[in-house]
């Protein structure tokens, strides 16, 4: 659903990127809901599906600040952001070895702001409900706010962890 929303957005066709990002959703919780009720997991599934969302959330930050939605500042953090927690990861593995990666709460409301503010504008967008302009412009900063927290903390808990891993050895 990346590139369709992606597509919807681009050519600003909103109510059509607001269908497809609920399609997209609820595809993705029927998924979630059908792996734990039969037990269908895999590595392979653990990794590619908090994938594919945060490679749709990123799309949709990047396209609603090339048609100039949001600033370029906020998509620019969120995008530092998980730049920095996979250069993270990526060290970890190489310098420590194996992890067992799980979202902090920050992390985990991060990832809410942001799914909640472009939800919001594209439904402004899209003429369903008018968003005031002291919400959006709240959200964008409460967004900002938690994902630069939640960066750090990703930092601060990641760091300690290594710091621990090495001094076993």
């Amino acid at each position: 659903m990346v590139i369709p929303v992606a597509l919807a957005l681009w050519w600003r066709a909103y109510q059509l990127a607001f269908i497809l990002f609920i399609v997209a959703g609820l595809s993705d919780g029927l998924d979630g809901f059908l792996a734990r009720r039969f037990n269908w997991h895999s590595r392979f599934g653990a990794m590619v599906d908090p994938l594919a969302d945060k490679l749709l959330l990123v799309v949709t930050y990047i396209m609603l600040t090339l048609t100039s939605i949001i600033p370029w500042w906020l998509t620019a953090v969120i995008l530092g952001r998980d730049f920095i927690i996979v250069s993270g990861a990526v060290a970890y593995h190489h310098l420590v070895g194996p992890y067992d990666f799980k979202p902090t709460s920050l992390g985990k409301l991060s990832t809410f702001c942001q799914i909640i503010l472009a939800i919001l504008l594209i439904i402004n967008l899209a003429m369903i409900v008018s968003i005031p302009i002291w919400l959006a412009e709240g959200l964008i900063l409460i967004t900002l706010t938690v994902t630069i927290l939640s960066g750090a903390d990703y930092v601060w808990v990641w760091g300690r962890q290594y710091l621990r891993e090495r001094a076993k050895v």
